[in-house]
């Protein structure tokens, strides 16, 4: 018997890839409105309320709309917009967190996906912060770099024409970032980072970096103790790897094209200084790849079905 699933935004960037996943997948069925019921609010309604899990690949507002067209008690949702993130009543959706996270997930009637960048931060930070490495009071940076995927069709279409002239773009200059909250929520922080995200001009992939002082973390504190708690955190995780190697150089496409993320920590013992990285997918593990592995968990399917590692 397969579970039945109803992409809400099927057409964007992130619902055409959880598609891509999900297509020819015998232990799910995909609901698919064509282009002019998918426009039809009583069509639309139906698929909501008729599906087993809806996946939600649409902005806010619209996301929060469409949760509250689900007039039935057992229609399950993933969504994938940042509406939900830090909502009461919504399991986050990032089966790595924490060591039940997957349990929760499983058992959840509503999950919010991860942000691509909060999952390369969170995956640094929260095993530090749950094991007493970094205080939680401790005034952290987070320097990210995506390709320009992540920004949506009107970014694609804008490098892709070559409107963009360049090949690197800082924003959110201003800070106050929409990506902060869910950072500090569920870093465990009782003060928001300094988020400091950019573009690069590759389709796919991303590199999301957290630098520390020695000092910053608890006493004795070192790169093998950091490697240790990351590690032990994520041993067993078919999705996370943590490389024990210093390469001279990561590249944004290190995990591009796949639903993985690697973590490194990179130190320098006279300036007594960290530098932790992570590099992913911002379509893959920070986006569909997420979304399929919080569908297959709550189906009761194998977590890495239609995932590559």
């Amino acid at each position: 018997m397969s579970v039945s699933v109803f992409i809400d935004g099927a057409v964007g960037t992130t619902g055409l890839e959880i598609r891509e996943r999900l297509s020819g997948r015998g232990d799910v069925s995909l609901l698919i409105l064509d282009e002019a019921r998918r426009k039809d609010e009583f069509a639309r309604r139906d698929a909501l309320n008729d599906a087993d899990i809806v996946i939600l690949c649409l902005p806010d507002d619209a996301a929060k709309e469409a949760v509250a067209m689900i007039d039935n008690a057992t229609t399950r949702v993933i969504d994938a917009s940042t509406a939900h993130r830090i909502a009461h009543g919504w399991t986050y959706g990032f089966a790595e967190l924490e060591r039940d996270q997957a349990k929760r997930i499983a058992g959840a009637r509503f999950v919010a996906n991860p942000g691509c960048y909060p999952t390369g931060f969170l995956a640094l930070v929260r095993p530090l912060v749950r094991d007493g490495l970094l205080p939680a009071d401790a005034l952290v940076t987070v320097n990210a770099t995506s390709g320009y995927s992540g920004g949506g069709k009107s970014m694609i279409a804008e490098f892709e024409s070559g409107a963009a002239a360049t090949a690197f773009r800082p924003y959110a200059l201003s800070l106050g970032h929409k990506h902060v909250p869910e950072m500090t929520r569920h870093a465990g922080l009782s003060h928001g980072p300094v988020f400091q995200p950019a573009v690069a001009n590759t389709y796919r992939g991303m590199v999301v970096e957290v630098p520390l002082h020695l000092t910053q973390l608890a006493a004795g504190a070192d790169r093998r103790l950091v490697l240790d708690a990351f590690e032990a955190t994520y041993e067993g995780c078919g999705l996370v790897r943590v490389s024990d190697d210093t390469p001279a150089t990561i590249a944004i496409e290190d995990d591009a094209g796949t639903d993985r993320m690697t973590l490194h920590v990179f130190a320098h013992h006279d300036l007594r200084q960290l530098r932790l990285v992570a590099t992913l997918d911002n379509l893959g593990k920070g986006a569909a790849g997420a979304a399929v592995q919080n569908l297959n968990l709550m189906a009761g399917l194998d977590p890495l079905a239609g995932l590559a590692r």
